[in-house]
């Protein structure tokens, strides 16, 4: 049988395999699923909690807000709707507001300048949301797996270091996808986490449970991590901002699990947040002196920006179609940059865009520069040293007694099937490199790309599971190292968040946050679930 014939058997097989999973869940959903009285959270009424980080730490330092008043606003508002959206997973309520007297008493006390103290602490007591895969000290650090479920931290990671001395207060870690590999966030020590705009929906994953909370305003800056879109498909689904930076400029130390391989290449720390005027102070902390790779202080002209745009992959038959809604949206986008802005816009087609999937996988399953392999994502799951059988724990889920996620499970059993033999990889390698190659030339330092973010608008929950491949329509820039801003566009008929991936050439980060902050002023930015 030919190779690519049975390679796609093993596709359609694992499609179909997902199909019955996840009709299954759609089942349990609707006979033993929790109930809401509403779809979307409760609206919000505190006027603090609609302020960017930067217009808080401003009147913060300012001594026009007090620190607590700010902190304890958030909390107010996470008991709430937390219960709702499950965003949070371990809060840190009564340090927070510890931290957050500090703030007021050292205000009180010194009589520093403005510009002193933002040079000092540019987030000075603005809440703040950490992943829980990433290490904040006295907090858990399981990435959701059932055998890490009591690992504290005892440090701190190196970007929530950098934010807590710029003054930022976290107030506890938010959910993600068991070990991080699944675009639902759920795992079997926290549970799954809701889409505020539609509590039936998916927050996307990995940093599924950052999303939320922040599209929820339980939180206003937060720290996710993307190796696929694990950043960009929940800024998506949730409708707010977020930024995969270029590689190798923030550290993305201290977070479980820690990748290697070519992946360490790919994986990328990031922010999220409500507003675009935050992404760039944030990632200017987050960086550290990895920030002398970029150029943010540069003056970006967007009219003299040349823009390109593709409105789908070019017909994969791994993926789904592009939903009209999205094609519209970002079609609105460029009609306007053209006939508002002015700017040139112009239509491509890159064929190897159809490849999205397989280029991604030939590039995270590649040995790194040291000639190391990646981690076995079974042996990831294994219990102290002790190996997991992934065919076995198929068969306890199937009884309802495994400690891990169906996604979890068939990736352990499908990791080999889908590492190509030589042939195949130098096929898809010299595709990547091709691709590459014509993007960065396209791009030079004065393009952007528009793509869409994904497919669809916020599936259902357990659709993901019909749906695998999906998640490349953001995985195919992770592959390239390519930095991308992901930009809310408004809602669609049903109220679900559209958005669009804003993609530059290496170390043109500028150019993508210029851009989120000209979209977010022409096209609304974040919208409150639920009515103010």
């Amino acid at each position: 049988m030919a190779p690519l014939f049975t390679a796609r058997i093993q596709l359609l097989l694992l499609q179909a395999m997902g199909f019955l999973i996840g009709l299954i869940g759609q089942a349990a959903r609707a006979f033993g699923g929790p109930k809401f009285g509403s779809m979307t959270t409760p609206p919000v009424t505190e006027p603090l909690l609609l302020l960017s980080g930067v217009q808080l730490a401003k009147l913060i330092r300012q001594r026009k807000v007090k620190c607590i008043d700010v902190v304890q606003a958030y909390i107010n508002r996470i008991v709430e709707v937390n219960p709702l959206i499950n965003g949070i997973v371990k809060y840190r309520f009564e340090a927070a507001k510890k931290e957050a007297h500090a703030v007021d008493k050292k205000l009180a006390e010194k009589q520093e300048d403005d510009a002193t103290l933002e040079k000092k602490w540019p987030f000075l007591g603005v809440p703040l949301t950490v992943k829980e895969a990433f290490q904040l000290q006295g907090m858990p650090n399981s990435s959701g797996l059932v055998n890490r479920r009591n690992t504290i931290s005892k440090t701190d990671a190196t970007v929530v270091a950098f934010l807590k001395e710029a003054g930022a207060i976290p107030l506890g870690m938010t959910n993600c996808s068991e070990l991080c590999m699944w675009y639902e966030s759920s795992n079997k020590i926290y549970g799954r986490s809701n889409n505020p705009y539609d509590l039936r929906h998916i927050v996307g994953g990995s940093s599924g449970g950052e999303g939320c909370t922040l599209a929820a305003a339980c939180s206003v800056i937060g720290v996710g991590s993307d190796i696929g879109g694990s950043i960009r498909m929940p800024a998506f689904f949730n409708g707010i901002f977020g930024h995969k930076p270029s590689p190798g400029v923030v550290s993305n130390n201290g977070q479980f699990p820690q990748a290697r391989g070519a992946q360490e290449l790919f994986q990328c720390t990031g922010p999220m947040c409500r507003y675009a005027e935050d992404l760039a102070p944030m990632l200017r902390v987050m960086a550290g002196p990895g920030i002398k790779k970029l150029r943010l202080d540069e003056k970006v002209h967007l009219k003299d920006l040349k823009f390109y745009w593709m409105e789908h992959d070019g017909g994969s038959f791994l993926m789904s179609k592009v939903d009209q809604d999205l094609i519209l949206a970002q079609k609105k986008v460029v009609d306007h940059l053209q006939n508002m802005l002015g700017a040139s816009v112009q239509h491509v087609k890159l064929k190897q865009m159809k490849y999205s999937f397989q280029l991604w996988v030939t590039m995270m399953t590649a040995k790194g520069h040291d000639g190391k392999e990646p981690v076995k994502f079974v042996d990831l799951l294994s219990d102290h040293g002790k190996p997991v059988n992934p065919l076995w724990e198929l068969i306890k889920w199937c009884l309802g007694l495994s400690v891990h996620t169906i996604p979890v499970i068939g990736l352990a059993l499908l990791e080999g099937k889908f590492k190509y033999n030589n042939e195949k990889y130098k096929k898809f390698k010299a595709m990547e490199e091709s691709l590459h190659k014509e993007l960065v030339e396209m791009l030079g330092d004065d393009g952007v790309f528009l793509y869409p973010s994904h497919p669809t608008v916020a599936p259902k929950h357990h659709v993901p599971l019909t749906r695998p491949f999906n998640f490349a329509y953001t995985g195919i820039f992770s592959a390239l190292g390519l930095p991308v801003t992901q930009c809310p566009l408004g809602l669609n008929a049903k109220g679900l968040p559209l958005g669009i991936q804003v993609v530059a050439g290496p170390f043109n980060d500028h150019l993508t946050l210029a851009v989120a902050q000209y979209m977010e002023k022409t096209f609304g930015g974040w919208i409150c679930p639920g009515k103010l």
